[in-house]
């Protein structure tokens, strides 16, 4: 199982020398991955309509690929994943390029997750239908693996229409490998068909059985198993129980994840020493996790 860290996006200070501190903290500890959340946009909680989302305007957000780009050349082995970019509010040719370039810079280093998301306020601002997202991701998820390992494509499907054009560079990888979020039910099918793995936001893996039991049932259907889909847990700080840690972390083991993210987000760590201080504690017993 490979144990990466989510990057603590909207308690950490928006300051290279801060971001580079923290990137090259993780590679020197031994994680496997960073992970980065993705918002374009943050609605005022005052705007007429209201607002009842978990990020404001006030929570900052490092646009991932970005970040990312940033990261790569300040460090050598560390992976990058996005958990999750929000695909359906992006261009799909241009999302295409940017990753191609970022799989370049970093030498092969990207591992990108994608989902829907929640946010109507951040689709309407970037010209995007809200209502059809989940039928146009599926085509966008077509038109990323064809422009990923076909250097010329002609393409005509509902919302894309490519007439013999294609990226250049190409990406390390052909293709770039495509996880997937989201809990309910026609995310979940459709991670199994498409995906290269499933990012839960379940705190523990006993909650997360039945949509593990329904992915198996999918995978089988289209001729996949486990061996072919990968499974990316987090683990919260929490309280900060080293213990509770460990255990968690096991049962996700034992639950089948691949890879594991800590996340210290949300624990009342205010200030960049706070969160690489506990990033570095969970370090010490990492090695536990293993042990299932």
């Amino acid at each position: 199982m490979k144990i990466g860290l989510v990057y603590p996006q909207t308690e950490y200070p928006c300051d290279p020398a801060a971001v580079r501190d923290y990137a090259q903290a993780a590679e020197e500890l031994g994680f496997s991955h960073i992970l980065a959340y993705d918002h374009v946009l943050g609605a005022n909680p005052q705007r007429p309509a209201g607002w009842q989302g978990p990020y404001t305007d006030q929570h900052p957000f490092m646009e991932p690929l970005l970040l990312f780009t940033y990261m790569a050349a300040i460090t050598a082995k560390i992976e990058f994943t996005t958990g999750i970019i929000i695909l359906p509010q992006r261009q799909t040719a241009l999302f295409a390029k940017q990753a191609a370039v970022l799989d370049v810079l970093c030498q092969g280093r990207l591992r990108l997750g994608v989902g829907l998301g929640w946010n109507a306020v951040e689709y309407q601002a970037l010209n995007e239908s809200f209502s059809n997202r989940g039928r146009r991701i599926e085509e966008q998820i077509d038109v990323l693996r064809r422009l990923w390992t076909d250097t010329l494509v002609k393409y005509h499907g509902r919302w894309h229409h490519i007439d013999d054009a294609g990226l250049n560079p190409m990406p390390l990888q052909r293709p770039i490998p495509l996880w997937f979020g989201g809990h309910a039910e026609p995310a979940l099918r459709r991670a199994a068909r498409l995906g290269d793995g499933w990012m839960p936001n379940y705190r523990q893996a006993s909650d997360a059985a039945a949509a593990l039991a329904l992915i198996d049932s999918e995978l089988a259907q289209c001729g996949r198993s486990r061996k072919q889909f990968g499974i990316e847990a987090r683990l919260h700080y929490g309280a900060g129980n080293p213990q509770e840690w460990i255990e968690t972390g096991r049962a996700w083991k034992v639950a089948g994840a691949t890879h594991i993210s800590f996340n210290t987000m949300g624990a009342g760590l205010d200030s960049s020493k706070k969160h690489l201080a506990a990033v570095r504690q969970f370090a010490e017993i990492r090695e536990a996790l293993d042990q299932a």
